[in-house]
C-alpha cells in the first residue's frame, strides 16, 4: 500500500462555507482538549459549494492555515476535499491532505459479471456463517447473496480505487488521508454488506481511514436525526464490529473508522455513538456542514441592527427562490411550506424570535425546523450579496464567534465526547 497520512482517532469535519470561522470553529477543539479530549479538526468544502459561492479550495487551505497559526495549534488538522470524483478531484490536490471520495452515484450500476465472479471466487471466507465478536447472531452469506452485494457495490469500489490511485499520482510522495462515502444513496448498507464492501476495497489496496455508509433513517441537513434510535445504535455497533474484523483479516489500517455525514445536529443519536466509541475504544469522523453557517445568520440576528435586518432579507430571498435552492438537497431536506412565515411576518419579528425560531432547540415553542432547513440550503443568497455579507460578519464577529464555538462544543463535542 502506499504511504498514508495516519488519522487521528476522533476528528470533526467542519464545514465553513465563507471560509471566516476557521478560529471560531478550531475554539471548540481548544476547549475540548481543556477537557481532556484530543479532537482534530478537519475543514471541508465541498466541489458543489465552492461553486455556489465562487471560492477555491485554497480558501479553506489559507483559512485553516490562519487560525491554527493565530491560536498556536501544534496538533493535527486537515483539509478535506469534500465529496469529490475523478472529474473535480484535481481541484483539491494542492489544497488538501484528506479525500472524500464519493461513489454514490456508481452503487447498483452492476460490475462485469467476471468481475464479480472473480471477486466471490477470490474470497470463499465471505460464504456461509461468519461470526464476528461483537455481533450476537452469525452472518449467514450464501453465494448468491455475496454475488449479489458485488454486482450492486463493486463498480463503486474499482470507481474509489480510480481516483484513489490518481490522487497518489498527483500527490507524488505527499501523504493523505482516504475517506470513501457511500451514504449519498437510497437505501442503507447493511453490516454484512459493509463485511463486502470493504474485502472489496482491500483488494483494490485502498488505504482507507474512514468509510461513510450510508445508516437508516433520516440524516436531513441542520435538523435531528429522524428514525429508529435504537436500530441506529445496533447498526453502528454493528458496523464497527466488522471493521474492526476486516483491519485483521484484510490488513486495512488499524486507525480506520466510521464516518457520520450530515453528522451536524443529530443530538438524539450522539449519545448511542457515545456509548458505543467507550465500548469499542475506537475513534469517529462527525462531518458538519450548514451548521456553522446556521450560527452565522443566528448571530447576525442575535447582534440586531443591520445583522437582523441582513438576516431578514437572505430569508426573504431564499424564499422567493425554494424551488432552486431546494432541489440540489431534495433527498435530505423535509421541508413544511405552510410552516414557512411570510417575509412580512417575519419582518416583524425582533431578535429574540428570528433567534429562537432559528436555533436547534426542538424544546422551544418557536424553534421552526421548517424555516431553518430552508436557510441551511439558502447560502447562495448570501453569496450574492457579497461583500455586504462578508463585511457584516466582520461587525457583528464577537456575536457570531459566540455562537459557532458554542454550537460546535456544547451542541456537538460535549455530548459526542465528553458526556459521562
Amino acid at each position: 500500500m502506499n504511504q498514508y497520512l495516519q488519522i487521528s482517532k476522533y476528528t470533526f469535519g467542519m464545514g465553513d462555507r465563507f471560509a471566516q470561522q476557521a478560529t471560531a470553529q478550531l475554539q471548540a477543539c481548544i476547549l475540548a482538549s481543556q477537557h481532556g479530549v484530543e479532537i482534530c479538526p478537519t475543514w471541508n468544502k465541498s466541489n458543489r459549494e465552492h461553486n455556489i459561492i465562487g471560492s477555491e479550495p485554497a480558501s479553506v487551505r489559507a483559512a485553516a492555515d490562519a487560525a491554527v497559526k493565530a491560536a498556536g495549534w501544534h496538533k493535527p488538522y486537515y483539509v478535506d476535499a469534500d465529496h469529490i470524483g475523478l472529474k473535480t478531484v484535481d481541484r483539491f490536490v494542492a489544497a488538501s491532505d484528506f479525500f472524500t471520495i464519493d461513489v454514490a452515484d456508481f452503487i447498483g450500476n452492476a460490475a462485469e459479471s467476471r468481475s464479480v465472479k472473480s471477486f466471490v471466487d477470490r474470497h470463499e471466507e465471505l460464504l456461509g456463517q461468519i461470526h464476528l465478536p461483537g455481533i450476537a447472531l452469525p452472518f449467514n452469506l450464501s453465494r448468491a447473496e455475496v454475488e449479489r452485494i458485488a454486482a450492486k457495490y463493486l463498480l463503486a469500489v474499482q470507481e474509489a480505487g480510480k481516483v484513489y490511485r490518481h490522487i497518489v499520482a498527483a500527490k507524488s510522495a505527499k501523504a493523505f488521508i482516504t475517506e470513501i462515502s457511500m451514504d449519498e444513496t437510497d437505501s442503507p448498507q447493511t453490516p454484512p454488506e459493509l463485511l463486502v464492501i470493504l474485502a472489496a476495497i482491500a483488494d483494490e489496496k485502498i488505504p482507507i481511514q474512514t468509510i461513510a455508509p450510508k445508516f437508516t433513517g433520516r440524516f436531513n441537513k441542520g435538523v435531528d436525526y429522524k428514525g429508529d434510535v435504537l436500530q441506529f445504535e445496533r447498526e453502528f455497533n454493528d458496523d464497527l464490529c466488522v471493521i474492526a474484523h476486516t483491519i485483521k483479516c484484510y490488513g486495512l489500517p488499524e486507525t480506520m473508522k466510521l464516518s457520520v455525514h450530515s453528522g451536524s445536529d443529530k443530538f438524539s443519536i450522539y449519545p448511542a455513538i457515545h456509548r458505543a466509541l467507550r465500548q469499542h475504544g475506537c475513534g469517529v469522523h462527525l462531518k458538519t456542514a450548514g451548521t456553522t453557517w446556521l450560527e452565522e445568520i443566528i448571530g447576525l440576528a442575535e447582534h440586531g441592527g443591520k445583522g437582523l435586518q441582513l438576516a431578514k432579507e437572505i430569508y426573504a430571498k431564499a424564499l422567493s427562490h425554494i424551488d432552486e435552492l431546494c432541489a440540489p438537497y431534495a433527498t435530505v431536506i423535509d421541508i413544511d411550506r405552510a410552516k414557512l412565515p411570510t417575509p412580512a411576518e417575519l419582518n416583524g419579528w425582533n431578535s429574540e424570535q428570528f433567534v429562537r425560531a432559528l436555533r436547534h432547540n426542538p424544546a422551544d415553542s418557536l424553534f421552526n425546523p421548517s424555516l431553518r432547513q430552508l436557510l441551511h440550503v439558502g447560502f447562495k443568497v448570501a453569496a450574492n450579496m457579497n461583500p455586504l455579507y462578508l463585511k457584516l460578519l466582520e461587525d457583528c464577529e464577537t456575536s457570531v464567534a459566540r455562537n459557532v464555538t458554542y454550537n460546535l462544543f456544547e451542541r456537538h463535542v460535549r455530548p459526542l465526547f465528553l458526556a459521562e
